[in-house]
């Protein structure tokens, strides 16, 4: 299935790529991910590990994993106790990943892992991000394409850190850049942003997304509108904004509108419009309050699940074949003498 000599073969100061794949319910995509992944990997010169983050699965994707791992020694599972969600998972595989460059990789092969030797070349020449971006989006209704696109520009236009539009997930992190994001501690996380956030050298590669080739999206609309109000509130204060200048116009349009009907009755004897009238103001400064009031919510409850200091997840287990343990220890060795000779 890999090429298990050379891997042993390798000195063990070789460095050392991560591959985190976050997953949920994919259990009909796992032999199909593997079957691509591996041959890619294998032809690196490069000692690799794939640490996949199971997130609350109840399809038997853990136990496909199990078998993946009895055989490829590469292979690490960590389970989460429940569905945390793909932010937690992220940030799970990248705490327990080992390696000198990580790449994130989603599960559903739509991003294309035969891009990766370009991604560890370009980390090779020396920067510390290699930052993927879709130059199509294959396999997607035009709907999400379009809400996709608006939605990166409206966010990068509204928040402070610069966050490259039409990107996901897809991408390589330095270990200097690994250890300034996991600094980042804050529980309600938008990736993305927290990807942004921390700069660093960074090159872009455009590719095309593949679309999904087994299984199903876990991605609903809710959903994806819940993840575009999380980046929208994480990364700016401009909803804020929005809802005090939206509360000004309905203020001056409401003075305006009264003092025309004052001078109306005063000047020409005018009698005041009825209900209708009145019902239509007051349902239209009333839906203005709730949905400005439910936007100061959004940020009220951030701050209240910040002030719990829950962690993001929690690990059920870690499963790693013993002689992964072995060369991940062979190289903290061979690191610790290095040190020291230095």
């Amino acid at each position: 299935m890999n090429k298990h000599s050379e891997f042993s073969a390798m000195p063990f100061d070789t460095p050392l790529l991560s591959l985190v794949v976050p997953l949920f319910n994919e259990r009909p995509m796992l032999p199909l991910f593997f079957e691509r992944v591996l041959p890619v990997l294998a032809k690196l010169d490069l000692h690799w590990e794939i640490v996949l983050v199971d997130d609350g699965s109840d399809d038997g994707s853990a136990q496909y994993i199990r078998s993946v791992i009895d055989r490829t020694p590469g292979v690490r599972l960590i389970k989460l106790s429940r569905n945390f969600g793909k932010e937690a998972a992220m940030t799970a595989g990248l705490e327990h990943a080992r390696g000198d460059a990580v790449i994130v990789l989603d599960a559903d092969l739509q991003d294309p892992p035969e891009h990766i030797p370009a991604m560890v070349e370009c980390w090779q020449s020396g920067v510390d991000v290699v930052l993927m971006q879709r130059r199509s989006r294959a396999g997607e209704t035009a709907f999400k394409r379009w809400s996709a696109h608006l939605f990166y520009r409206l966010l990068n236009r509204t928040s402070h850190t610069d966050i490259p539009v039409d990107t996901g997930d897809f991408r390589l992190m330095s270990r200097k850049a690994i250890d300034a994001l996991l600094v980042l501690k804050e529980r309600n996380r938008y990736m993305k942003g927290l990807f942004a956030w921390i700069g660093m050298p960074t090159q872009i590669i455009q590719y095309d997304r593949e679309p999904r080739v087994a299984g199903e999206t876990k991605w609903d609309y809710p959903g994806l509108v819940g993840l575009a109000l999380e980046g929208l509130t994480s990364f700016s204060v401009s909803p804020l904004r929005w809802a005090t200048v939206i509360g000004l116009i309905a203020a001056s349009v409401g003075a305006v509108f009264g003092l025309w009907i004052v001078v109306k009755a005063l000047m020409l004897g005018d009698a005041t419009a009825g209900y209708p009238s009145l019902v239509a103001i007051i349902s239209f400064l009333g839906g203005i309050q709730l949905m400005s009031v439910g936007i100061v919510g959004e940020y009220v409850g951030k701050t209240y699940m910040e002030s719990k200091q829950r962690p993001v997840y929690l690990t059920e287990e870690v499963i790693e074949s013993p002689e992964g343990v072995r060369q991940h220890a062979n190289r903290k060795m061979t690191e610790t003498r290095h040190v020291k000779a230095v």
